[in-house]
């Protein structure tokens, strides 16, 4: 069968031949026994109904190893035998240009250079999922194969509900992911229903379909990186950088550190990932044994390198190394994947990385502990850092939430009401204040043709518009436009792209809408091919994340999810090809509803109405909301977008006098 063929299929008449379990595969830990045996049966019901009954009996013996093995029933036996990655969009199957784009969007996410666990269809995060198993890929991606652009599918937490009829304007697909009713939202609660089959974490742009490899995270981490040393005055040539993670999303910080300039010293458990990462050549050097590590680092600060060291092993060791050892830490930060604390994203300090995975699926209790233990010990290392000068951030992992919970010295000795702990959230520091009250955050977009040359020509197009932009900018939004254009003319030259032809930078609305205006008239003369727009969750006005993205909003609000929610909507009904609303995030299940959006370019008259309509309300939503909580960057840009469209009235505060008080 071709490609083509395999696709319009869905799933197959005939059972495939069983797949041998890859030991190659950076594979999902097995997730903790939390099934009754009235529950497992459930599981396999759930599972089996995706299937024909003549298929059962040999299946459920399948399916039960799977889920005895590993936790869940991933369904390996029907993995596609083709290779998984984006093609040009001409390539796919279909009757909607838009259908085709998200199909080769979803391939992306599961590309094996991209996805963190691709056979159990993890993009990111440990359990970042683009789909729970290999039938609703299957399904979905036959569905997409088949619809119109007057047709609808909705997907429930990865499973293809169904095509419905709608029209032309509407989202060609809606995405939710793990909408729980509250109180169905602590941790537990998705092991439960995720190894039932009948939720799963989406993370952010996993299980939208919109990851682009660990580009989104280089670009936001390097300009945290940047501030940061500007926030302690101090070149970052020569400055020591400590974090941890190397994984899906964290693996990006050595590269964003190199290109920022300084020496990078980034802790990893796995040695497998570690060595994907050095093979990459996303990180430079790897090394084992701390006393070596010491000595490099200094010899390294010494000559002002602009280096990256990772160490195999636990960050603990090296933030108690350093400290014995008297070595200064510029700024510090941790990246380990602390949304997820007892499946895998954080491992305890003294015992192996295969110590910890079987701890983790045999006496999950013990594996906390140790795990808390680790955090309280990880925090007072780091305290001892910072009372010698440490600029210490929390990187929106739920570091310093989770670390609160074991216990740990985290909490300030003031608190007040958005500032209960004793260090910022990079958030509250930097991208808060710098760049999502005045509308900067991660735009993004992807060359459907998958040719070099057009990503190169849209790399030009955007730094053409941006330097336009800047010479009639406001002071206020300067350095953000500086550092933006400085990102874009070098990010061909650092080998940014991983997958899919793409490209990220911040930008405002007023930014994003020239750049995609142009995007759009580049396509329809004929000098590129379509382009999807996206952006990370992680912005303006996608995201409700008290300890994150709207950790520096003070009246109170940050625990509401109000805009998130209207965000999704008004995306829906502007003209976004696909719109998707999650639960979980990068701090955790329970923590954060975040929703994205996807949108083809097609050279079209009516790909240029809805990219002015929708993205102007994407990205102003969240800085009006910004604003009513008094945030006085917001105040400013809300302002400024009213005076650039008359239509658009605003609610603004009035502000109280203190001494009132």
């Amino acid at each position: 069968m071709t490609f083509q063929e395999q696709i319009q299929q869905g799933i197959p008449d005939q059972l495939p031949k069983p797949k041998p379990y890859e030991t190659n595969i950076n594979h999902a830990p097995k997730r903790k026994e939390i099934l009754s045996e009235e529950e497992k049966k459930l599981a396999l019901k759930n599972a089996l109904r995706y299937f024909e009954p003549k298929f059962h009996a040999e299946l459920i013996q399948e399916f039960k190893k799977e889920l005895d093995e590993f936790g869940r029933i991933y369904m390996y036996r029907f993995r596609p035998d083709y290779e998984m990655k984006a093609r040009d969009i001409a390539e796919y199957p279909g009757k909607s240009e838009q259908a085709k784009a998200i199909m080769l969007m979803i391939q992306n996410n599961l590309d094996y250079a991209v996805a963190q666990h691709p056979h159990e269809l993890i993009t990111y995060g440990g359990n970042g999922a683009v789909f729970s198993n290999w039938a609703q890929y299957l399904l979905t991606m036959k569905y997409l194969s088949e619809m119109t652009d007057e047709q609808t599918l909705t997907m429930y937490s990865g499973h293809p509900m169904g095509l419905f009829p709608s029209h032309k304007d509407a989202p060609r697909v809606v995405v939710t992911n793990g909408m729980m009713i509250p109180n169905y939202s602590k941790p537990d609660d998705w092991e439960k229903f995720n190894a039932l089959g009948v939720t799963q974490y989406g993370q952010m742009t996993a299980g939208s379909y919109m990851y682009i490899g660990p580009q989104g995270i280089v670009h936001g981490t390097t300009i945290t990186v940047l501030n940061a040393f500007r926030k302690i005055n101090k070149e970052p040539k020569g400055g020591l950088f400590v974090t941890s993670g190397l994984g899906g999303m964290s693996g990006a910080q050595p590269k964003a550190g190199n290109i920022a300039g300084c020496v990078t010293v980034i802790a990893e458990v796995n040695p497998k990932i570690t060595k994907i990462r050095h093979d990459q050549k996303w990180v430079n050097e790897i090394h084992e044994n701390l006393d070596e590590l010491v000595a490099r680092v200094r010899k390294a600060q010494e000559n002002k390198e602009t280096v990256s060291l990772a160490y195999l092993g636990n960050i603990v060791d090296i933030w108690e190394k350093f400290d014995a050892e008297n070595l200064r830490i510029d700024i510090g930060s941790d990246q380990t994947s602390l949304h997820n604390p007892w499946a895998g994203g954080y491992y305890p300090v003294g015992q192996t990385f295969e110590e910890s995975n079987k701890m983790m699926a045999e006496n999950p209790e013990l594996f906390k502990e140790k795990v808390q233990e680790t955090l309280r010990r990880h925090a007072a290392a780091i305290n001892k850092h910072t009372e010698k000068g440490t600029y210490f951030f929390d990187y929106g992992n739920a570091f310093l939430l989770e670390a609160s919970r074991a216990g740990a010295d985290v909490m300030a000795k003031n608190p007040t009401l958005g500032r209960e702990f004793k260090y910022p959230s990079y958030v509250q520091d930097i991208m808060g204040p710098m760049c999502f009250d005045y509308g900067f955050g991660p735009f993004r977009w992807v060359c459907t043709s998958g040719k070099p040359e057009d990503l190169q020509k849209t790399d030009e197009i955007a730094c053409n518009v941006l330097e336009e932009m800047i010479k009639n900018s406001p002071e206020e939004i300067q350095q953000q436009m500086k550092d933006n254009i400085q990102w874009i003319k070098g990010a061909q030259e650092n080998k940014l792209v991983v997958g899919s032809q793409a490209r990220i930078l911040y930008a405002d609305a007023e930014g994003r809408m020239k750049i995609a205006e142009a995007f759009n008239r580049a396509i329809a003369n004929g000098e590129i091919g379509a382009v999807v727009l996206g952006r990370d969750h992680h912005d303006v006005s996608g995201t409700d994340s008290p300890y994150r993205e709207t950790s520096n909003i003070y009246d109170g609000s940050r625990f509401t999810a109000d805009m998130a929610i209207h965000n999704v909507i008004g995306d829906s009904f502007r003209g976004a090809t696909w719109v998707s609303i999650h639960n979980g995030g990068g701090v955790g299940w329970g923590e954060v509803i975040n929703g994205g959006f996807g949108m083809l370019l097609d050279g079209s008259d009516d790909a240029d109405r809805r990219l002015k309509s929708m993205l102007f309300w994407d990205v102003n939503n969240g800085i009006s909301r910004r604003s009513w909580a008094r945030n006085e960057g917001a105040v400013f840009a809300i302002k400024r977008a009213m005076e650039a469209e008359p239509k658009l009235k605003v609610t603004l505060p009035n502000f109280v006098d203190e001494s009132l008080f």
